[in-house]
């Protein structure tokens, strides 16, 4: 069966990390582009980052040179390293596998993130 679960959300101080995780099975992982989106209060879901197979990277121009994509394709796990967090980053963040050829886009339940002090 399709997964995408992430992990790793929680409540952080302005200027703190979180490091999410997205583990997955059954979607040929190594073979997608991977995103991160996130859904922050009033606004429509955004793309974050994403990563193709070949480990390029792609950023909105807030997550620039403080959020950090990667990917595992031994352990099929997408990660986002979140540094100097805002408390505008606040939102629930979604991993996403991105339509390959015939194989749908599949998203994860969401994780929370608060910044807060």
């Amino acid at each position: 069966q399709v997964q995408l679960v992430e992990s790793g959300g929680g409540e952080v101080q302005p200027g703190g990390s979180l490091r999410l995780a997205c583990a997955t099975s059954r979607i040929m992982f190594s073979l997608r582009r991977m995103s991160w989106y996130r859904q922050v209060p009033g606004k429509q879901r955004e793309l974050v980052a994403e990563i193709k197979p070949g480990d390029s990277t792609t950023y909105a121009d807030f997550a620039k040179d403080r959020f950090f994509i990667s990917r595992n394709n031994g352990e099929r796990t997408l990660y986002l390293q979140m540094n100097r967090l805002k408390p505008e980053d606040t939102g629930v963040y979604y991993c996403k596998a991105e339509k390959f050829g015939e194989n749908p886009e599949y998203w994860g339940q969401g994780t929370q993130v608060t910044v807060s002090s």
